[in-house]
């Protein structure tokens, strides 16, 4: 199956969840979101759950691509990552974070779902616990415990994406609210950029 194809069926699979839930997501309501057809799907994917991890697999990979930062400096990283995280979803992709939702709720009966969001809660511990660490070394953060504000953050991340979903929160409110938790623990705000 070729890329375009690949891109067509997940952006078919995310529109679907939104659409109709875990439980009542089909190949055949995937297919109908897409130019595929229900067979072609099903030769690539044996089962609902391998297409929904492929899925995932692919949540996975644009969002370590959205949240990498070249940067050297780490304020800039930790400052482009939040941007990254809390970025309000485009018209295209405005359903997405409750089809991720819908994937997270299946978590604990599916252990190749918890391992993908293991895997990306892992991959945002890892930015900010290395931006902090290196901010550290660099004389512009206060002694902390990278590990434990990754962690930190990381929980208000997850939290935020579950009342954007269940309650409509903006992530702007979330965002500030981790920029004031950096504040405490790093004595620095992402908001007041990067000065010398």
């Amino acid at each position: 199956m070729g890329s375009e194809s690949t891109t067509e069926i997940m952006g078919a699979t995310g529109r679907a969840l939104c659409e109709y839930g875990y439980a009542d997501l089909t190949m055949q309501r995937i297919a109908d979101e897409s130019s595929v057809t229900s067979a072609a799907i099903h030769y690539h994917f044996d089962t609902k759950e391998e297409l929904l991890n492929a899925f995932l697999d692919d949540l996975l990979e644009r969002f370590e691509s959205r949240v990498a930062c070249e940067a050297r400096d780490p304020r800039e990283r930790l400052s482009e990552f939040l941007a990254a995280v809390f970025e309000k979803p485009s018209s295209e992709n405005g359903d997405f974070p409750v089809a991720l939702m819908e994937l997270k709720a299946q978590a604990p009966h599916h252990d190749l779902f918890r391992e993908r969001f293991i895997e990306l809660d892992d991959a945002v511990r890892d930015v900010v616990e290395t931006a902090v660490r290196d901010g550290i070394e660099a004389g512009y953060f206060d002694e902390v415990d990278p590990e434990t504000v990754a962690y930190v953050v990381a929980t208000i991340i997850n939290g935020s994406h579950v009342r954007m979903v269940a309650l409509g929160e903006e992530p702007d409110r979330t965002r500030e609210a981790v920029e004031r938790t950096l504040a405490r623990y790093i004595g620095w705000t992402p908001s007041q950029g990067v000065t010398a």
